[in-house]
């Protein structure tokens, strides 16, 4: 039996990779915050355990040491919103990564994967380009760098595997955050034209049920101390993707591109490059972005319905 240990498993990411581990034959540990599990599926394989980020040193102390296959670290406390731009928060969720990754060697695990990001790329350009301004929102791309750089010289002293997978825009049913796919969608079921940048800068988005099973794929077949991107492998401009949401989801409205200032970092299309996440796992995202964002508006439409009867 395969077994895996998955912190902020009650969250969009987490959550839905328990749930893949699940569908495939996995028996999996949840570590949820203050026992809030409402997203983790009752089941027998699954095991629910309270612990807040604060804790995670002492989870050697609420489960069995044993033979663990994987433990993916999810939980990060202010991943969006003004959070983000939190520095003693930031800095915490850092050292709380490291517990989690000496937890998982006192634990028995073989392998830790955390979850990173494309943004941790787009901090460097962003601090390491002369004469720039990068905006708050780097605070917590500077916390991943951290927590990724970190990770890598104690995983190799404590003899763990390290496997770093690296997020685009995960996005789809059930996130509820104030990103731009959700607050581009909410705005076209009110009928509101939504305004955007000029859209030039590369950009990429992937779904969340390709972003789970990319999770269980690099979990199992990526190699150790490597980094892994998880993308759409259709990487391309910002305005490219949102004129194939406005196509699916709303061609009735015209999206106002020009009109919000960029004030971020344009990555090269090659950064976006998930050649060697196939190569190496066999992932390839199979969810295109004009149904995903369908799926997604669906879903909204529902929630927003059912806000309406409150």
């Amino acid at each position: 039996m395969k077994k895996a240990i998955v912190t902020g498993a009650n969250g969009f990411v987490g959550g839905a990779t328990l749930r893949e581990l699940l569908n495939n034959g996995y028996e999996v540990w949840a570590i949820g915050h203050q026992d809030h599990f409402s997203n983790v599926p009752e089941d027998s394989m699954v095991y629910k355990i309270s612990c807040d980020l604060e804790g995670m040193k002492d989870l050697p102390n609420k489960i069995s040491v044993g033979e663990y296959d994987l433990f993916y670290h999810f939980a990060w406390a202010g991943s969006a919103g003004a959070a983000r731009a939190n520095t003693a928060l930031q800095l915490k969720n850092v050292q709380w990564t490291l517990d989690a990754l000496r937890a998982a060697k006192e634990l028995g695990c073989r392998r830790f994967v955390c979850a990173g990001s494309i943004v941790e790329h787009e901090t460097v350009a962003a601090a390491y380009t002369q004469g720039n301004r990068p905006g708050l929102g780097y605070i917590y791309g500077s916390g991943k760098l951290a927590a990724h750089a970190m990770c890598m010289p104690v995983a190799a002293a404590l003899g763990i595997e390290l496997v770093w997978p690296e997020i685009t825009n995960a996005y789809g049913i059930g996130e509820r955050s104030p990103r731009l796919v959700n607050t581009t969608i909410q705005k076209c079921i009110r009928g509101e034209a939504p305004q955007f940048t000029a859209g030039i800068q590369n950009y990429d988005f992937v779904y969340i049920d390709d972003v789970a099973r990319a999770f269980r794929l690099i979990g199992e077949n990526g190699k150790p101390f490597h980094e892994y991107l998880i993308g759409s492998s259709t990487a391309r401009p910002l305005r490219q993707f949102l004129e194939e949401m406005q196509q699916a989801i709303a061609p009735e409205l015209t999206f106002a591109f020009g009109d919000v200032p960029f004030t971020g970092v344009d990555l090269p299309l090659s950064r976006f490059d998930c050649t060697e996440t196939e190569q190496d796992t066999g992932f390839r995202a199979q969810v295109g972005f004009a149904e995903g964002c369908k799926r997604t508006c669906d879903w909204w439409r529902s929630v927003l319905v059912e806000e309406e009867k409150k």
